[in-house]
């Protein structure tokens, strides 16, 4: 059965207009690490020690992790950072994996599946549930949608390779509506505040956390908001990069770092309103504050059972679409960092 068309878009050219868009990366090149590798098998057990001079390269959108971990007082990791990236979108993370600068990055589920579709090959290392929404709808000014049943006939902002698009694809799901009810414009999500505010697009899916800002400055658009969650925070880090025995090791060294930062983030609302929000942000404090109280409490599961089910889902409602092609996305995760983050954390936090 052909897949349903959406006015306006070919899905074969979705890649190439969201890899069209993703240049900055490939400027991060110059980053590569040229030390040899050494090499083990896929499946081969974690080293107990990084090796002394190992370094990882590390997304850190916005400079968000080298704030948590200089708040949280981490100072002594096992291992060298050799660069922060202010990196956070799939596609530009993909881009960046492929030139190889770039070791360990985090995202929601989608980037991986797209990454996949491409040819690349990566792994989920660690994972941290979300159960509360992280995205609304936003409208554009003047807008009469109130509810998602009303996205019907409307343009919508859909990045394909982000989690924006999944959580859009779920909701259309939802209420009933088809590919053939709307009309996707491929976008990648830097781009969605722009397309809002000149009318390019009806319909965006926003972080919560650009909400309030876009908000106040135009006062005639509105947010539609959905209990549809994107499930899947992770840190995920190409084969390339795992298969390297010392790499390998410093990322297992990484992961409980990364969910103790997110611990401490979430235990410290006050701190992180005013370091990160308000001064990096450029919020004010109530603004931060809004933000903070829908923040999710990280849930790092000790097995990845739910969290396999779910990337299944989403790969084959984009397959339905005609957006990737059907596969087993169990082939996804690497099962020897499964326990580590839940380990690294106190009991109320493993779920």
């Amino acid at each position: 059965m052909p897949s349903p068309s959406v006015p306006g878009v070919d899905r074969r050219l979705f890649l190439t207009s969201l890899l069209g868009v993703t240049a900055a990366a490939a400027g991060l090149s110059g980053c590569a690490d040229n030390s040899a590798a050494a090499e083990a098998a896929p499946d081969a057990p974690l080293a107990s020690k990084v090796p002394a001079g190992t370094s990882l390269k590390i997304s850190s959108y916005q400079n968000t992790q080298q704030l948590q971990f200089k708040l949280a007082g981490f100072r002594d990791l096992p291992f060298k950072v050799s660069n922060w990236l202010n990196i956070g979108a799939g596609p530009d993370v993909i881009n960046a994996f492929r030139a190889k600068s770039l070791d360990v990055a985090n995202n929601a589920g989608i980037p991986p599946i797209q990454a996949h579709y491409q040819g690349f090959d990566a792994k989920i290392v660690a994972i941290n549930i979300t159960r509360k929404p992280n995205y609304l709808f936003a409208t554009k000014p003047g807008s009469d949608i109130r509810r998602v049943s009303d996205f019907r006939g409307k343009r919508l902002a859909f990045s394909q390779g982000q989690a924006q698009g999944v959580v859009l694809l779920r909701a259309l799901k939802k209420a009933g509506l088809t590919y053939d009810d709307v009309e996707l414009v491929p976008l990648t999500s830097n781009q969605f505040l722009t397309a809002l505010q000149s009318g390019q697009v009806d319909i965006a899916p926003l972080a919560n956390s650009q909400a309030p800002a876009y908000l106040a400055q135009y006062k005639s658009a509105r947010t539609v908001t959905t209990d549809v969650v994107d499930l899947l925070n992770l840190l995920w880090a190409p084969v390339s990069v795992l298969n390297d025995r010392a790499k390998a090791a410093a990322v297992a060294a990484y992961v409980p770092y990364w969910a103790k930062g997110q611990v401490w983030t979430y235990e410290h609302p006050d701190e992180w309103n005013e370091q990160f929000y308000v001064g990096t942000q450029n919020l004010t404090l109530p603004q931060a504050k809004e933000i903070t109280a829908l923040a999710n409490k990280p849930l790092f599961p000790p097995s990845w059972d739910e969290a396999i089910r779910w990337e299944q889902e989403t790969a084959d409602l984009l397959a339905e679409g005609g957006f990737v092609k059907k596969f087993d996305v169990s082939e996804l995760f690497d099962h020897r960092f499964e326990s580590l983050a839940a380990k690294a954390v106190p009991a109320e936090y493993r779920r």
